[in-house]
This record gives structure tokens, C-alpha cells and sequence, in this order.
């Protein structure tokens, strides 16, 4: 298990540019695209969601990651919560797999419950754009976010745009998400606190 600590804003469109633009001058080098396809599981009752976490098939460049995370807090921007993360063989969730690395109790408990009804609810596609920056001594992973969260409801493509900054502790001292934050917000106009992850906005597109 690990603790996932980020900060997240809200980015407007007008301001995506200028973003990419500051952060490759902070890194001194250009940011790394890739294309994330991303599908969220749980059972028609909501039972990940009732029980307060999430579970997500990737597809990455490299390959298919699952991910079960607990929805934890969010204050101000900033994100606190368990993840266990694996890769997997291909386009199928391994809950056997995840089963054995969960050592929450009550989340593993909720999986395990919800495995034999799990069925896709939703799926964020987007571009993240990434440099690792150093602040404070702390190591930084800083994305831009551009897609969408997409939801198919009664035969209906409901669709809601993401744009949005990542600020993710990769090592050292929670405080420099803070720090980076702060000198962000006075180079971008717009930005916004965000305690609202991709997962529950996904819910909040299907339940209209």
C-alpha cells in the first residue's frame, strides 16, 4: 500500500497553454505526452462507491495498470488516500492480485464483496502531459490533464471535459506541494482548488 498525496486544480482552457509553457521552463525541458484510457468498475448497487474508494483499468503506453484506491480526504486541492497499483496482463482486471495486496481491511472486504457483480460504469480519456520538478528538496510529478470523463447511460454518451493540474509527492516533504502550488498560482490566472477526483466526477456524470 501506498499514501497517494497530490495537489489538484481546476485549469481553465484559456490557460492550458501557459501552464505547459511554465512548467517546462520550471523543468528546463518540454513535458512528456501520453494517452491514458482509463475504465472505472463497480457493481450496479455501487458497492465500491458506498464503501468509499475506487477501482480502475489503465492502459497505458507501457501497458495495463488496475489501481483500487480509497477516496480518503481532499482539502483545499490536496488529496490524501491509500492506492495499490499493479500492472496486469491486458484488458481484464487480476482481483485475485489486488486482493493479495490489500492490506485495508475494510477496502479489501468491499472488493472482494463487489468481485463476482463488477461491470464497467465509465471511463476518462485524456492526455497528461508530465515533468518531475524539484522543489524544496522534495520530488515532484506535475501533469496537465486534457480529455474527458465519458459515461454511456440508456444508450446516452454523457460527457463532461477534464482539464485539470496534478501536483503529486513523489518523495520528500509534503509542504513543497504547497509551495509549488502557491508559486503556480501567481504565474496562471484561473486556477482553482479541486477536492473533486476523476472517479466521483465519473459517478456524478451517471447519476445525471
Amino acid at each position: 500500500m501506498s499514501m497517494e498525496r497530490e495537489i489538484k486544480l481546476a485549469l481553465p482552457a484559456s490557460q492550458v497553454q501557459a501552464a505547459r509553457q511554465w512548467f517546462a521552463a520550471r523543468a528546463g525541458k518540454d513535458g512528456r505526452a501520453i494517452r491514458l484510457v482509463n475504465i472505472y468498475f463497480d457493481t450496479p448497487q455501487l458497492t465500491l462507491a458506498s464503501s468509499k474508494s475506487a477501482l480502475r483499468l489503465r492502459q497505458t503506453p507501457d501497458g495495463w495498470l488496475q489501481t483500487f484506491k480509497t477516496v480518503g480526504t481532499a482539502t483545499n486541492g490536496l488529496h490524501s488516500r491509500h492506492e495499490w497499483e499493479m500492472p496486469v496482463a491486458g484488458a481484464k482486471l487480476e482481483i485475485d492480485a489486488m486482493l493479495s495486496a490489500c492490506d485495508e481491511p475494510a477496502a479489501a472486504d468491499a472488493l472482494k464483496q463487489a468481485a463476482p457483480a463488477l461491470i464497467g460504469l465509465f471511463s476518462t480519456n485524456f492526455t497528461r502531459t508530465l515533468w518531475l520538478l524539484d522543489t524544496d528538496g522534495a520530488q515532484i510529478e506535475a501533469a496537465v490533464d486534457q480529455g474527458d470523463v465519458l459515461a454511456d447511460v440508456d444508450g446516452e454518451t454523457r460527457r463532461a471535459p477534464i482539464s485539470e493540474i496534478e501536483l503529486e509527492l513523489k518523495s520528500g516533504d509534503e509542504a513543497a506541494l504547497h509551495t509549488l502550488a502557491a508559486e503556480l498560482g501567481k504565474r496562471i490566472a484561473g486556477l482553482a482548488p479541486d477536492d473533486i477526483s476523476k472517479a466521483q466526477r465519473g459517478y456524478r456524470l451517471r447519476a445525471g
